[in-house]
């Protein structure tokens, strides 16, 4: 890319709803999806990063694997819902399943600033022991380090997985296909609001707790069940929104879906509108949406109510034959939009 323009990040933060900041870390919308693309896989590029999935899928003297690695810098620590531990075991295992793998295996590295107290360390890595024997998988390697005070923020938490993948299907953002059902397994939304309440100090009538859990057995259920899965993709950063956008312009095709079937706490979408936050660019972590055909839609709600962490699952909207590679929204009196990618991330270190 020789006439490449020099690639600064940039993100608008909601701190009274105006300035900018110059960031060292990504966010969950157009700034990350443009990094990627204009330096990180031009750069580092493969057929297998090309998939643009959660996870790389590899094949070993026949066996399938998923691969995967997140790093994990929220603040504050912990919020109500979960914590820095609970959120990175948690989340890779979140992006193994999103492969249609079975997890098995995870790493940690610890990135610690001195002077933390070893109380907070402990309370960490006991959430990552529990969060971790929830899900019967198990840490076999990791590494630690310490850095000045001032040159941290208490603590960065690295996680990798290694999932086995049982089935023959081929679960990708690439294979979604016209005429697909998009199931959401659940309300949007809360773990964005958890984390700014808790950030900004703000009360409200209940506390809002972030939805942090592993979504693994719904997951593994629908692909035990023989469900034809086509797409499968957790909403973390970015939220909803961003993930469906994702997929469209990955499988070149059109989303539509109807808000008003998209399920949004009542407290949740209060402080939306107090704070100016669209629910649907929030970060969730403990959801995701399912793509397969329609014919399957009501059977695999079934399923995916059956588990506590996919219990409010709907059916949101589907994929169109159009090859416009944009998502549609069709909002609660009736007028349709097209969904765009943020700028930025309206929260940022909410992962």
């Amino acid at each position: 890319m020789p006439d490449a323009k020099p690639f600064v990040l940039q993100c608008p933060l909601p701190v009274g709803n105006t300035g900018f900041v110059q960031l060292a870390h990504g966010g969950g919308g157009k700034l990350m999806h443009d990094l990627l693309e204009q330096m990180v896989l031009p750069l580092l590029g493969n057929p297998i990063l090309e998939s643009r999935h959660d996870g790389a899928v590899l094949a070993i003297n026949g066996t399938r694997l998923a691969f995967t690695t997140d790093s994990y810098v929220v603040q504050p620590l912990f919020f109500p819902g979960g914590d820095i531990g609970t959120l990175a075991v948690n989340g890779t295992i979140n992006d193994l399943a999103m492969c249609g793998a079975r997890p098995l295996y995870l790493s940690a590295a610890l990135i610690l600033e001195e002077g933390l107290p070893l109380d907070t360390l402990s309370r960490v890595l006991a959430s990552m022991r529990d969060a971790a024997k929830a899900t019967g998988v198990q840490f076999v390697t990791g590494d630690t380090k310490v850095v000045d005070k001032g040159s941290g923020d208490q603590i960065f938490v690295n996680t990798a997985g290694i999932g086995v993948i049982e089935h023959q299907l081929t679960i990708a953002p690439s294979g979604a296909r016209p005429g697909d059902a998009i199931l959401l397994s659940g309300d949007v939304g809360r773990h964005g609001i958890a984390i700014m309440a808790v950030r900004q100090g703000l009360e409200f009538e209940t506390t809002i707790e972030s939805d942090c859990a592993p979504v693994v057995q719904p997951v593994l259920a629908l692909l035990d069940a023989g469900f034809e899965v086509h797409c499968l993709r957790d909403l973390t950063r970015g939220g909803l929104a961003t993930a469906l956008i994702e997929i469209a312009e990955t499988a070149r095709l059109s989303i539509a879906i109807d808000e008003s079937l998209i399920p949004v706490m009542e407290d949740v979408q209060g402080a939306c509108e107090i704070l100016g936050f669209d629910p649907l660019y929030l970060a969730n972590e403990g959801r995701f949406v399912v793509f397969l055909p329609a014919s399957r839609a009501a059977d695999a709600l079934k399923m995916l109510r059956a588990h506590s962490v996919s219990s409010g699952a709907v059916q949101i909207g589907n994929v169109g034959e159009n090859a416009a590679a944009r998502v549609t929204l069709r909002s609660r009196i009736g007028t349709l939009r097209v969904l765009e990618m943020l700028t930025g991330e309206q929260l940022p270190r909410i992962c």
